[in-house]
């Protein structure tokens, strides 16, 4: 039979479970779906996780119906470890998930069933524990409301931009379909499922890409509380929204509640150290990467090392197309792309200043195209004035910023870094510091050209204020020490995680202590802002 012929007649035996059901028990005898998941590390310690979570004695004075949804193998390892503390903690758990192992690869039915039968052999041991609840045949609505099939095309672009790892992509592409029919799909499952079910609290991951958008989006619908959540790069910590998308990383309720407060002195030196090893090339703490491959050598031996001269010299530090982190984040422009590409034309129109394009040193390890193939492909080559540095340049990227006079940013934090040495910084994009006191936030493309002449043309006269700088470091201690809430087990670093965080630990006395207020905060409890609790613990750590 030719592979055209097998993947026809897998999609018509597809359509009928029960071809499945019987190649695996006949055929398959509970070995893994080739190209599927592969769960032995959760067959081998999900008995362990199981027993410790019976034998807690942990109880909510508020236990809630929480439906938890996963899908892609480390997320879902990831969704029963939390499932299994919830339940522990009092909860009655739902966990729903899709048994899709690739999010941008097509599978056909006949297989994709066969992944689900081998998920089932693996995990159906935490029932009745927590309820399973696969929604790859779960019943559908009739139809998706006005107001979520609206918001349709536009998630399966974002989804496609995030597949790609660029912004500009092809709706009558492969992967846009692929993913338009899946969201559409899992949405009227989902959509079903919800309304017969009315969980009290929905917790997903991300809630901003692909299914778990999708879940986010009903949930905020039917006005069911829902909780999204992320990992950034510190261990032992979580990002964390409350009926809204955790990518925004929206920090306004705490700032309201502490941005007024000055910092202490430790909390100065936690702040400052992080700073230092963020410019430098070292771990730090808490931190699980290193920011930069190369040493700092210092602002004027860049500019030699460059051919930069005396000119206003503004810098770019450019973030990764397609993260989601910054899809969805303009504010005047129609895309990261475009604002890039009018700067660089603006840049080209006035020789008297300098610009610097610092391409994310992230970009090597993606597989979309680069900024610095975008901007190449589209201006061919550059003046004297305009420099495009790539991803894989040796430069340190904190030179550059002891070398410009002032920064452009659509979203990276390293604008908010370059207002805590008193650079002034333009912020084009929806970014979480933007607003906050100490940044120039323009909201069109004539406030952008308009501040941009100004601080081209006198640098110094926008120099932050001390009062500006010490509120840039106030913010950012709020930002990396007080936003992120601690948690035990962090994708993807789970099982490294678990060797120090097991679940008898987590949930003992000890873990509750650190963690009990994050999973009370999962199933909906308001986050208290106003409690520092964070200096204690780090300092003591």
């Amino acid at each position: 039979m030719t592979m055209i012929g097998s993947e026809s007649l897998k999609k018509i035996l597809g359509e009928f479970p029960v071809t499945a059901d019987l190649y695996w028990r006949i055929m398959q005898q509970a070995d893994p779906p080739v190209g599927g998941y592969l769960l032995d590390d959760v067959r081998k310690h999900l008995p362990t996780w199981l027993d410790q979570a019976r034998a807690a004695e942990v109880k909510s004075n508020h236990p809630k119906r929480v439906l938890v949804f996963s899908v892609l193998r480390y997320w879902l390892e990831h969704s029963l470890l939390m499932s299994l503390a919830l339940v522990a903690f009092g909860h009655e758990v739902t966990l729903a998930y899709l048994p899709y192992a690739h999010w941008k690869r097509p599978i056909n039915r006949f297989d994709l069933r066969r992944q689900d039968l081998y998920i089932k052999s693996i995990i159906k041991q935490i029932e009745p524990f927590v309820r399973l609840v696969s929604m790859l045949d779960a019943p559908k609505a009739d139809r998706l409301p006005e107001a979520i099939s609206d918001q349709m095309a536009a998630a399966a672009f974002r989804d496609t931009q995030y597949s790609m790892l660029r912004e500009d992509i092809d709706t009558d592409g492969e992967i846009y379909r692929l993913r338009q029919e899946r969201n559409n799909d899992y949405a009227l499952r989902m959509l079903a499922w919800m309304q017969n079910e009315r969980p009290d609290v929905v917790v997903v991951p991300n809630g901003s890409i692909l299914e778990f958008g999708i879940t986010y989006r009903l949930a905020r619908y039917l006005n069911i509380p829902v909780t999204t959540y992320e990992f950034g790069e510190q261990n032992h910590r979580m990002w964390m929204a409350q009926n809204n998308d955790v990518m925004r990383q929206d920090t306004s309720d705490l700032w309201n509640a502490r941005g007024e407060i000055p910092l202490t002195d430790v909390e100065k030196e936690l702040i400052y150290n992080l700073f230092s090893s963020r410019q430098g090339a070292s771990l730090w703490h808490t931190f699980a990467r290193r920011w930069q491959d190369a040493p700092k050598i210092g602002g004027s031996a860049i500019r030699q090392e460059l051919g930069l001269d005396l000119r206003p010299l503004a810098l770019i530090p450019a973030n990764v197309l397609g993260d989601s982190l910054v899809l969805g984040r303009q504010l005047f422009s129609e895309s990261n792309t475009e604002w890039l590409k009018r700067t660089v034309e603006f840049f080209i129109e006035h020789p008297e200043a300098q610009l610097v394009i610092r391409v994310h040193p992230g970009e090597r390890i993606g597989w979309g195209s680069s900024v610095y193939e975008i901007l190449v492909q589209h201006f061919q080559e550059f003046p004297e004035n305009i420099h495009l540095l790539p991803a894989e340049s040796s430069v340190n990227t904190y030179d550059l910023v002891d070398a410009a006079d002032f920064g452009l940013v659509f979203t990276t934090t390293t604008g908010m870094e370059m207002a805590m040495i008193g650079k002034p910084v333009i912020v084009t994009g929806h970014t979480h510091y933007r607003g906050k006191g100490f940044t120039i936030d323009p909201n069109t493309w004539k406030e952008y050209f308009e501040a941009l002449k100004q601080v081209l043309y006198d640098p110094k006269a926008h120099t932050l204020s001390e009062g500006q700088i010490e509120l840039s470091w106030r913010y950012a201690y709020r930002f990396f020490f007080e936003y992120p809430q601690p948690f035990p087990w962090r994708v993807p670093y789970l099982w490294e995680s678990l060797k120090e965080w097991s679940m008898a630990r987590v949930l003992s006395p000890e873990g509750q202590a650190q963690f009990g207020n994050t999973f009370r905060y999962l199933v909906g409890e308001p986050i208290d802002w106003a409690r520092s609790y964070v200096e204690g613990r780090l300092t003591n750590e």
